[in-house]
């Protein structure tokens, strides 16, 4: 038999008259005496079926209905009464008086309602999550995510860009997070390991001669999760040869314009705004900034500098800086809330906050009695304070005070209510090629080790390393990081120096990276490339506060799956054929 040849959700007025056969899901029953109405659901959404006690056959199946039951439904669709439509429902102009009923499996009672607005603990969705992809939003949030991935797959095939598939068993090579390694039976004592990216493997397909590079790739992180984390995700993977650094960006705004013109029918404002690291760090006190709002950090160093305030004279004595920000409105915060905010500041090593209250009978400040009225405006009009602002100043070490003014900024935002809608897509470039691991006491690579360095000679990365900057580029929107890219080194001499300056030896270049090494002695072109976080991408375009809405299967914080039950134990047979004993 035919299960159906309409979708619940597409019925009409147009199909007044018709007989139709639906097939889908039971929302709820509703018995009325003579009358049972049930509402079908499908990924299309609902329907009202009228089971009429005239019709016996159907009637007393209807009876048997339960929420979630599965069925297949024939009858006719008629147009409700005026006073019966139901306009909270697409298909509330219509129903289908049903004539035939076929139950095609029964269902227990879920443990939720298939509803989208419910208060239910995440685990207990994840563990039937089977029943909670059942939910609208859900499917939306999928079917979303499936058309950015078509309309990726499109933009990029129309440009010459090639989808390769590259390996996930392959070398551990570790590149910031923890691998995930697999053993292998057949070389007891060895591993493979799941990749964290493409990154070498698409190199390789550069100097391959591919030139324009694709993947919706998975990769793997053993790294402590948050709400925009997982130990697995998927990211549009892309990498050209011949290029500069704006033609890979060209590239992706194009995509992204694509997609959301394809999904959501918005026309994103191109070229997307281009901001330096040092110049994000310093405005916004963060890489990935929120350029929703504004709420600027502002250095004030030189003008609080003749202030007579010990903590301020001896923080700029050991060479730092003073910065502000000004919270529009915020005069009335209380003593208490400037010291919560302190408490936030305090997470990144603020040792504490100086506030300035601009009220419009006069100024309230710890620094009043440490400088004259004169230094006070001046301090007031460089943070740009008008009567009912507060001004908030941390004086510190640079990155103390770029990481905690970043922090209260967004903070502020939240707590003032200030709009934060549309979308703030932007360019973050020239990061620092290298930073130093104070625990390791060595130089460490801000990005990877293959960023293309921007520098004058090989001796820079001798002389002058920690100085020198990169053509590495993270594409930012509304405040979250939606991926990570740069030009690659592609003079076999330079990634020589570049691994020096890392402190690798010979040995450990070659245990790590010495197949890339080796073919880069047989003709690499200048290439760059980027990979993008689709679960991010999609959880923002979607609305959502963590990528787990928007996977299918995702795993929880501990990075457990109570669906399956994974991660679990295994036999000992097993584990002796691989050569494993547990602790």
């Amino acid at each position: 038999m035919s299960y159906r040849d309409e979708w619940c959700g597409n019925l009409t007025a147009g199909h007044v008259g018709r007989q139709v056969r639906l097939a889908g899901w039971v929302q709820r029953r509703r018995d009325h005496g003579g009358l049972i109405f049930v509402d079908l659901r499908d990924r299309t959404g609902l329907v009202q079926l009228v089971f009429e006690a005239d019709t016996p056959s159907t009637h007393d199946l209807a009876e048997e209905l339960r929420s979630e039951y599965v069925v297949s439904a024939a009858g006719t669709v008629v147009a409700r009464s005026p006073e019966r439509v139901n306009p909270n429902m697409a298909t509330g102009a219509v129903e289908v008086v049903v004539t035939r009923l076929d139950i095609l499996a029964a269902a227990k009672t879920p443990p939720f309602f298939i509803e989208d607005d419910l208060d239910v603990d995440e685990t207990l969705r994840l563990r039937y999550r089977y029943v909670d992809l059942r939910r609208p939003r859900m499917f939306k949030n999928l079917l979303l995510r499936h058309q950015v991935v078509q309309a990726a797959r499109c933009y990029l095939g129309e440009r010459g860009f090639v989808d390769v598939e590259t390996p996930i068993l392959t070398k551990s090579t570790p590149e910031g997070a923890r691998d995930f390694l697999v053993p292998c039976r057949l070389q007891p004592g060895e591993f493979y390991a799941l990749p964290q990216s493409p990154q070498l493997f698409k190199q390789l397909l550069m100097i391959a001669g591919f030139e324009r590079y694709y993947q919706i790739a998975r990769a793997f992180r053993d790294e402590d999760l948050r709400a925009d984390r997982q130990p697995e995700h998927t990211q549009i993977d892309i990498e050209m040869s011949f290029i500069e650094e704006r033609d890979i960006q060209d590239v992706v705004e194009g995509m992204f314009a694509a997609a959301f013109r394809e999904t959501t029918g918005i026309e994103l404002e191109r070229p997307f705004p281009r901001l330096t690291y040092a110049d994000a760090m310093a405005r916004y006190g963060s890489d990935k900034p929120d350029l929703r709002f504004g709420m600027e950090i502002v250095d004030v160093t030189e003008v609080v500098r003749p202030f007579e305030f010990r903590v301020i004279a001896d923080n700029l004595a050991s060479g730092g800086i003073v910065r502000g920000l000004r919270a529009e409105g915020a005069a009335g915060f209380s003593r208490k809330d400037v010291d919560d905010l302190a408490a936030e500041a305090a997470v990144f090593g603020a040792r504490g906050l100086l506030p300035v209250w601009v009220e419009e009978q006069g100024v309230r400040s710890p620094l009043l009695k440490f400088t004259t009225p004169e230094l006070m405006q001046s301090l007031i009009d460089a943070l740009g304070g008008r009567p009912g602002d507060l001004l908030l100043l941390v004086a510190d070490r640079k990155p103390v005070v770029e990481a905690s003014l970043g922090s209260l900024r967004l903070s502020l935002a939240q707590r003032l209510g200030v709009e934060r809608s549309g979308w703030a897509f932007a360019w973050v470039v020239d990061f620092p090629m290298f930073e130093y691991d104070e625990h390791e006491k060595r130089l460490k690579a801000q990005h990877h080790p293959f960023t293309l360095p921007r520098l004058e000679s090989l001796d820079d990365l001798k002389t002058r390393p920690l100085e020198l900057g990169t053509y590495a580029y993270d594409l930012v929107l509304n405040g979250v990081e939606l991926g990570s890219g740069s030009l690659r080194i592609s003079d076999p001499r330079m990634q020589e120096a570049v691994f020096a300056a890392l402190g690798l030896t010979e040995k450990e270049i070659e245990a790590k990276f010495g197949f890339l090494v080796e073919a880069m002695d047989y003709g690499i072109p200048p290439h760059g490339g980027i990979g993008l976080g689709l679960d991010r991408t999609v959880m923002l375009m979607a609305g959502e506060s963590s990528i787990r809405d928007v996977i299918a299967f995702p795993k929880t914080a501990s990075g457990a799956c109570p669906l399956t039950q994974a991660p679990s134990p295994v036999g000992v047979e097993q584990l002796k054929e691989l050569r494993i004993r547990t602790l």
